[in-house]
């Protein structure tokens, strides 16, 4: 089963190999990534990021890595790569607050794909909210087409997900 995209082929922002399987929580019989000897990523030392700051992003392979694996359809990998981008950023600063936005909105798209709506809805509308509290660009992200296009595949559900595409 495969996630439906416009672009299928998306651009790649890093070199950064995929993960052997997108990791589907309570679907099938896949080991959990980091806890199950057979995870994908079991055993690997979790990114570490000291700081990140706004401008930094074109940079920051954990972000860019994160856009690479969104875009993708491994949404619970987007949202690890995210997370350090989260932590180093500060959670309240407002690329913090904005990185939680993409997580929740990855976290959406998991749920939508496993099928489970209300999640969704509610990942989607709090990541949205988190989206707003920057600039029209953000993080090489045009803010309002990316808001209005995850709003647009989750009234639709036609089966279709969102992506990202960095520009600046």
């Amino acid at each position: 089963m495969e996630p439906l995209f416009k672009h299928p082929a998306p651009p790649r922002y890093t070199g950064i190999p995929f993960p052997a399987y997108r990791y589907l929580p309570f679907v099938g019989n896949q080991p959990h990534p980091r806890r199950d000897p057979g995870g994908h990523s079991y055993g690997k030392e979790e990114d570490f990021l000291p700081a990140f700051a706004a401008e930094d992003w074109r940079s920051c392979q954990p972000y860019l890595y994160g856009v690479d694996l969104f875009n993708t359809g491994y949404w619970w990998e987007a949202h690890e790569a995210w997370e350090t981008v989260w932590l180093a950023a500060g959670p309240e600063t407002p690329a913090g607050q904005f990185i939680q936005g993409l997580i929740q909105i990855a976290a959406a798209q998991l749920k939508r794909f496993t099928g489970e709506s209300r999640g969704a809805q509610l990942l989607t509308e709090a990541g949205l909210v988190k989206l707003q509290v920057t600039e029209p660009r953000y993080l090489g992200i045009e803010v309002k087409p990316f808001a209005k296009e995850v709003q647009r595949c989750l009234d639709e559900d036609s089966g279709e997900f969102p992506q990202l595409q960095l520009s600046g």
